[in-house]
């Protein structure tokens, strides 16, 4: 994964304030598990380049390249048990990301949801809050700090409590939301708009039913789009990629995308 294109690098953004949600699978490159530098380190250069259009960034990271507490569940481990063992995984992926974002240039704070205070801070909303007013990466850690739930209810949970306008979801290896897996089912349509309620009505697995409930019920649109070199800085600027879920707002009720303040 490479730098953004310079085309991208100088337009202005669409929003002032997102969140975006990574797989912990976008950390590995090419290995089977754990993380891969090169990777990391060439998105933390496009993450640095696109702060410096000016919107404020937050990250979700999940924790699936070190471990998944569902498929531990599976073979017989306490449900609860695997959901903290996995929310000590996104701390781990967390931190490799910060690293690489300050070794890039960035200035950064990890924020956890579960209290790991010699290496990052607690999260308080209003702490994170300012420290995207002062410019800073902000990456959200552990999840919601309680089991039961996945990192896609800790993105919605965290953009709603920021006021992010919108939630980025860069996935690997597909170009948005399909009726299908694409990866299994060859004739899989690729749907380029789509509500939460028809997201949640037909099963389709690009979020969990309580996060897509949670951006319906607060009007939060989600982007999902391929990870792939500048495509984070594509949907910044507004650039129609991939698939876009929003609910339609009643007439004469502004949306908060595009919003300056």
């Amino acid at each position: 994964m490479a730098g953004a294109p310079e085309g991208h690098r100088s337009a202005a953004p669409a929003f002032r304030r997102v969140l975006l949600k990574l797989s912990g699978e976008a950390l590995m490159g090419q290995a089977d598990f754990g993380l891969d530098p090169a990777t990391i380190d060439d998105l933390a250069k496009e993450i640095v380049e696109l702060q410096k259009t000016g919107v404020e960034l937050a990250l979700v990271i999940g924790g699936g390249n070190i471990y998944r507490g569902m498929k531990a569940t599976a073979s017989g481990m306490d449900r609860a048990t695997g959901d903290y063992m996995g929310m000590l995984a996104t701390v781990f992926n967390s931190l490799a990301v910060q690293e690489g974002l300050e070794r890039n240039g960035a200035h950064t704070r990890v924020l956890s949801a579960l209290d790991v205070r010699e290496v990052a801070e607690p999260y308080i909303r209003r702490r994170a809050i300012r420290h995207l007013e002062k410019g800073r990466v902000v990456i959200f850690a552990a999840g919601t700090g309680n089991p039961y739930f996945t990192t896609d209810t800790a993105a919605a949970l965290r953009a709603l409590e920021i006021d992010a306008q919108a939630i980025l979801m860069a996935k690997n290896g597909v170009q948005g939301v399909y009726d299908g897996d694409p990866r299994t089912e060859p004739n899989a349509t690729f749907l380029p708009a789509l509500t939460h309620l028809q997201a949640i009505e037909q099963g389709l697995r690009v979020m969990d039913t309580t996060a897509l409930s949670l951006c319906m019920d607060n009007n939060l649109p989600i982007h999902v789009f391929e990870l792939a070199p500048g495509n984070i800085a594509r949907a910044v600027t507004g650039e129609k990629i991939g698939t876009v879920i929003a609910t339609p707002q009643p007439a004469g009720q502004a949306s908060t995308e595009g919003d300056t303040r």
